[in-house]
């Protein structure tokens, strides 16, 4: 270990090749298959791996872990275990020398081995309880010390512990709801275990003591005020990286799992004193600035302030359209930013139709392109496809009360099913807007006899639709104080309607700059294409 820099330097040019071995010296090669020597079955250059991380966690040197985890573990992973777990808990023991397996590093190394099991292979129930277990002692290592603790960790790697530990929770939960592929061996021990194991509530108070240990809603709070962060606000464990970037991360995690839970009130209560700005804490971490706008946006679509859904959105797709050359260069984010994407774009189109805010030129092609053909069947009146576009954009919801019916308590598609029963219903109230809108934009004022002949309804109705066209227009602004949520205004006297233009100037500059980028675009591919090597032909 006289020479880390050296051993990096090595592990990122074997890395380069991109797993092409034959292209690699031989030198480089035996050392890089491991075929040079081996510990047990373990190849040697993840021997060395697991030596050097360890050495760099015990020493807190935060700038070679944070290279190790970000780029040598995933490529490892891709490179020796793609489709088989990486080694023991306690032969990495024994590899690293490491006399106690309570150890923070063996804690950090179990949560990337669980991991990895989740995200490459099927995790069986007995993993799942360990990995519960040591969540638990990684969580009690933070939240029970008496001052805080030493080690740093970077922030992308405390940001995928929050977010596992929530999706761990999740799958387990969905995994219960699937009684019929239960065994009784399995069914024996959820019994056994059912009261201490990913409760509800024992997830949701981890996560909030997280945020009570750092007083991160206090530390919020003066950032908006422009206010320096001082140990009176933040408290002794506060002034630490690590728990404050962790209370934030909780913070997120709650409203994740307020989403999944159906409880938009809640979830949005946790991040009121977050500002989804491209300079706020989230953006050090880009996963977690999507993953906020994602939620955050679904939870104001639910409880009807589309024009807050639309703000939300336009923002975090121009954003990961900007970088989306960053997230591909990382195959491991790339897919699930993609979902990502694919579900906000659906989830927008729904927004924007009950509220016809002007969109960015950038959005608004992304939405023609991705769901053009199912805006235009909505605008002709069909609204199953409400149903389609729901499906797509919506989390997987959870039920607080797992049953072993799982025909009960919301039907055969269970908490999605109620989900989309609600929204149904709002979408039912707001058949008839669009058409009303229609035909309110085509006059200045026009008497309610004559509207009622048009849509085939009853005066009355017509009243009650006018009445719902202005609540539905009020709630939809939600906090916004500068955006009005539809283009025109209207009120009533007596049995006239009468009608104000209130259209808004186009902007032409999102247009000259979507244009300006494409035309980067094309230009670095012209100019790839001349400086690529000519490959001479054999001509007989």
């Amino acid at each position: 270990m006289k020479n880390p820099g050296k051993y990096l330097l090595n592990i990122i040019a074997a890395m380069a090749w991109q797993g092409n071995v034959a292209a690699m010296p031989v030198q480089m090669q035996m050392y890089y298959t491991g075929t040079a020597t081996e510990q047990g079955e373990v190849a040697e250059p993840v021997v060395n791996f697991l030596k050097w991380f360890y050495h760099f966690i015990e020493k807190n040197e935060i700038y070679h872990v944070e290279n190790m985890y970000e780029d040598g573990y995933y490529k490892i992973s891709d490179f020796y275990f793609k489709d088989k777990p990486w080694p023991a808990p306690d032969v990495v023991q024994g590899i690293v020398e490491e006399k106690d397996e309570g150890s923070i590093f063996m804690i950090l190394y179990r949560e990337l081995y669980y991991r990895h099991i989740y995200a490459r292979l099927k995790p069986t129930l007995e993993h799942r309880f360990d990995s519960y277990a040591n969540y638990c002692e990684l969580f009690s290592y933070l939240l029970s010390a008496e001052e805080p603790v030493k080690i740093e960790l970077p922030n992308k790697w405390l940001w995928d512990i929050i977010e596992e530990f929530v999706y761990q929770f999740q799958n387990f939960q969905q995994f219960k709801s699937k009684a019929g592929k239960i065994n009784e061996e399995e069914k024996s021990m959820l019994r056994d275990d059912e009261d201490n194991v990913w409760k509800v509530t024992a997830v949701l108070n981890i996560l909030l003591q997280l945020t009570e240990k750092c007083n991160i809603n206090q530390q919020l709070i003066a950032m908006e005020k422009g206010e320096p962060i001082t140990e009176d606000i933040a408290g002794e464990f506060g002034m630490k990286p690590i728990y404050t970037m962790t209370g934030f991360f909780s913070l997120v995690g709650l409203l994740r799992l307020y989403c999944l839970l159906g409880d938009y009130h809640m979830a949005l209560s946790c991040i009121e004193h977050v500002q989804f700005k491209d300079k706020d804490m989230m953006a050090l971490v880009p996963a977690c600035q999507i993953t906020a706008n994602y939620y955050a946006g679904f939870a104001y679509l639910m409880i009807r302030k589309y024009g807050n859904t639309i703000q939300l959105y336009q923002h975090i797709l121009g954003y990961m359209q900007r970088t989306k050359q960053f997230f591909q260069n990382r195959s491991f984010q790339a897919d699930d930013i993609n979902k990502k994407n694919e579900q906000m774009l659906a989830l927008l189109a729904i927004a924007s139709t009950f509220c016809p805010l002007r969109l960015d030129e950038s959005v608004n092609i992304q939405i023609k392109e991705k769901q053009g053909d199912k805006v235009a069947r909505i605008q002709h009146g069909d609204m199953a496809v409400y149903d389609d576009l729901f499906f797509s954009g919506c989390p997987k919801f959870l039920s607080p009360v797992v049953s072993e019916n799982p025909t009960s308590p919301f039907g055969s598609s269970g908490p999605r099913g109620l989900q989309l029963q609600v929204f149904k219903a709002e979408v039912e109230q707001q058949r008839l807007i669009p058409t009303l809108r229609s035909f309110l934009k085509l006059y200045t004022s026009i008497p309610i006899s004559k509207l009622a002949k048009f849509l085939d309804m009853h005066e009355n109705e017509v009243r009650c639709c006018l009445m719902a066209f202005k609540h539905k227009k009020e709630v939809a602004k939600g906090d916004s104080t500068e955006q009005t949520t539809m283009d025109i205004d209207f009120y009533v006297d007596k049995d006239m309607v009468h009608i104000s233009d209130t259209k808004i100037a186009r902007h032409y500059g999102d247009y000259y700059v979507q244009q300006v980028l494409k035309l980067k675009e094309s230009n670095k591919l012209i100019l790839g294409a001349a400086l690529a090597p000519v490959v001479a032909t054999n001509t007989v």
